[in-house]
């Protein structure tokens, strides 16, 4: 256990590298190799390492009781895999078969592929997709954060009382938050800062339009 904890950055780190590998093996195989059934073990072995990963999170909190910026790290890490990792998935893999096709000579992509890889060079289009997505973004966010102060709460005048009053915000004390343990204090604290970025980031698309480019 000594060992998780004094090399915990390190196999994250090398847990990562090896989930990046297994996806592009994915594509080799699948694509170049034109082994589609042998392919399908390299996704499982992602599902294995992204599971290896929230497994740490949990050993590690349970063997020292505290939570800390590595379990939040993988935390968010592992919520992107299962959320907005699947839309950037599915772009790696079109962009693979666009490349592994070229080399080869052959079309590996559908007339549905190539129509959504057309509107991805709209910027109207892109702007659009990314106000979509900023707001399935606030949606969850919103939700999952009434859910967090309602269990730490239980009533809604006290809720009332924490939006009325924000002061309690950036402090180290979660007893002064409305949130019930640093688990949910910590990840809704990154959580939000990742959220405020995003919708910034998501929106200049459609404020700046003339200047974003094609993905």
């Amino acid at each position: 256990m000594q060992f998780l904890l004094d090399y915990q950055w390190e196999i994250f780190i090398l847990l990562e590298v090896l989930s990046l590998v297994s996806i592009l093996l994915f594509g080799i195989v699948r694509y170049l190799l034109s082994k589609k059934k042998s392919s399908v073990l390299f996704l499982f072995l992602f599902l294995v390492l992204l599971l290896m990963e929230a497994a740490l999170a949990v050993v590690l909190y349970r063997e020292t009781g505290e939570i800390s910026t590595f379990q939040i790290v993988i935390t968010i890490f592992v919520i992107y895999a299962c959320t907005f990792g699947i839309g950037d998935f599915k772009k790696l893999d079109r962009y693979m078969r666009l490349k592994i096709g070229n080399w080869r000579g052959i079309d590996l992509l559908t007339e549905e592929d190539k129509l959504l890889m057309r509107k991805q060079k709209d910027p109207r289009y892109i702007a659009q997709k990314y106000r979509y997505s900023s707001m399935i973004h606030f949606v969850i966010f919103v939700c999952a954060q009434a859910i967090f102060w309602y269990i730490g709460l239980g009533s809604i005048e006290k809720v009332i009382s924490y939006l009325t009053d924000l002061s309690w915000i950036g402090t180290s004390n979660v007893e002064n938050t409305p949130y019930p343990n640093e688990v949910l204090y910590g990840i809704s604290q990154v959580w939000g800062l990742v959220f405020i970025i995003d919708f910034i980031y998501s929106w200049s698309y459609t404020i700046f339009p003339s200047k974003q480019g094609g993905e």
